[in-house]
């Protein structure tokens, strides 16, 4: 047996330390490791209930608004206070464009690269990946990143700045719209969707959403239908490398459901494996056997939870505690959303090979086209001069839940206010979810679990098969240790 210590991963917001234990050119067992504590949930106790809308935040300067969106939504379930339309689309809009953002970024400068090491040199798709992607030189790298920051925009039209906006409020959007600025909105979305449909995936956002099967897909690429996209270009690697094969984990889904409609989710909560079951947020426990936590029994529903560190604690390994739906490891993210939402194509490649490497990207690919064209709808939707916002008090005594779809999967603050005050803030993030260690029964976490049997040459401290694996959950370390 042959112990590999991976870590610090570079490209990854926050520390991240991966241990494999390999033996005959395989990875047996995996432990991963968030190393560094920050402890937002104890800075939150016995603040007013309002702060959490300045200081939950702050957890993330990428997913901010994902963390903005869950803590007012959560203020506004211990409120009773409801949205208005324009408040819905506005929060939709600002959370979309994060979102999206995140997936074209973590495509273009987080993933990419690495198809562009030397290992590959000699791979037919290799000359083509190095001269897009190669760190320092790629040329997509300065395109995406100019696409990138005229998207974003659009945030400052409707939240005022980004990271760490203040607009996002319990009742909606503390900044209203005019007829002015619903048209630069249309006019950002419509340039996005420019580089979108000519560099991305060299066809109409339309003609991707409409995928409906793997062989679909396969055509659709064969075909030259993709003009020699980007994501054709992954398409080619992935097949050639066989990316299918590895990275697989429970091929158990959640998601808590994403972008309030009029009546429903754009994306619905709910679990599949192998089967769509509604989802029990009351089944959500979290095991602290293996986490630098103590003070508390090891398992405990998110709402009654304990943050007490024990940096000296036997056996544990990370501070990522380890959240279980109904005592099983789940997987969240884009993968997941597609799959619960009952795609056609996420749902039959899924149904081949479960969750993995390739799958993960295809997904987050599938839900950038599929909410870019809901952002132009829900941009043409607004009502500049009727309300953004509703308003309400706090109770001196109130529980509040709130549940968003971050890029990276399912999000969820637990508030507890007494005689005015924040008693307990609890927080699950995505990677969380993702990256969690093993629990009191043993069982590893969702990428613990996705390492085992990968192939791994020996003498190779940094298999970069290892590094395809991990960064297709899109990991987000600080959030994890928030």
């Amino acid at each position: 047996m042959t112990r590999i210590v991976m870590g610090p991963f570079n490209r990854v917001e926050g520390d991240l330390e991966v241990t494999l234990d390999t033996a005959r050119g395989k990875v047996r067992a995996a432990y991963v490791n968030a190393p560094l504590y920050r402890g937002f949930e104890q800075i939150l106790q016995g603040k007013e209930p309002m702060d959490a809308l300045t200081l939950a935040p702050r957890i993330c300067g990428i997913c901010s608004v994902s963390q903005s969106v869950a803590a007012a939504s959560a203020l506004a379930d211990a409120m009773g206070l409801d949205t208005p339309e324009n408040g819905r689309l506005a929060t939709n809009l600002i959370l979309a464009n994060e979102n999206v953002a995140d997936h074209f970024t973590h495509f273009y400068l987080f993933f990419m690269p690495d198809f562009a090491r030397e290992c590959y040199r000699g791979r037919a798709w290799f000359p083509a990946v190095e001269k897009r992607f190669k760190a320092m030189s790629g040329e997509a790298a300065s395109e995406a990143a100019a696409a990138r920051a005229a998207f974003l925009r659009l945030m400052g039209y409707l939240a005022g700045k980004w990271p760490h906006t203040l607009s996002i409020q319990p009742g909606g959007s503390a900044r209203s719209v005019d007829e002015a600025e619903k048209t630069r909105l249309r006019v950002l979305l419509r340039q996005f969707r420019h580089y979108l449909e000519n560099s991305l995936f060299g066809a109409p956002l339309e003609a991707v959403a409409a995928l409906d099967s793997a062989r679909a897909l396969d055509n659709w690429r064969g075909e030259g239908a993709t003009g020699g996209s980007d994501f054709a270009l992954f398409l080619q690697a992935a097949d050639d490398l066989k990316l299918e094969r590895y990275g697989r984990a429970t091929d158990r889904f959640m998601s808590y459901g994403n972008y309030p409609l009029a009546e429903g989710r754009m994306f619905p909560p709910g679990v599949w494996h192998g089967g769509l079951a509604a989802l029990d947020i009351q089944a959500i426990t979290e095991d602290i056997s293996y986490s630098w936590m103590g003070g508390a029994p090891a398992q405990l529903p998110p709402a009654e939870g304990v943050t007490l560190p024990q940096a000296d604690k036997e056996a544990a390994y990370t501070w990522c505690k380890a959240p279980r739906l109904d005592g099983e490891v789940v997987e969240t993210g884009a993968l997941a959303r597609q799959v619960v939402d009952g795609h056609p194509l996420i749902r039959d490649l899924v149904a081949a090979n479960g969750g993995n490497v390739r799958n993960r990207v295809i997904a987050r690919m599938l839900e950038i086209a599929r909410v870019q064209l809901a952002m132009e709808d829900w941009a043409q939707s607004l009502k500049p001069g009727a309300p953004f916002c509703h308003h309400g008090s706090m109770p001196a005594e109130a529980h509040g839940v709130g549940l968003v779809e971050a890029a990276r999967g399912s999000l969820g603050h637990w508030l507890h206010v007494y005689k005015g005050r924040i008693l307990n803030y609890q927080i699950i993030s995505p990677t969380t979810w993702n990256f969690s260690p093993r629990d009191g029964q043993g069982m590893p976490g969702a990428l613990e679990q996705a390492l085992v049997g990968t192939p791994v040459t020996q003498g190779d401290d940094d298999p970069v098969l290892v590094q395809h694996i991990v960064r297709s959950f899109d990991p987000c370390m600080v959030c994890t240790v928030h």
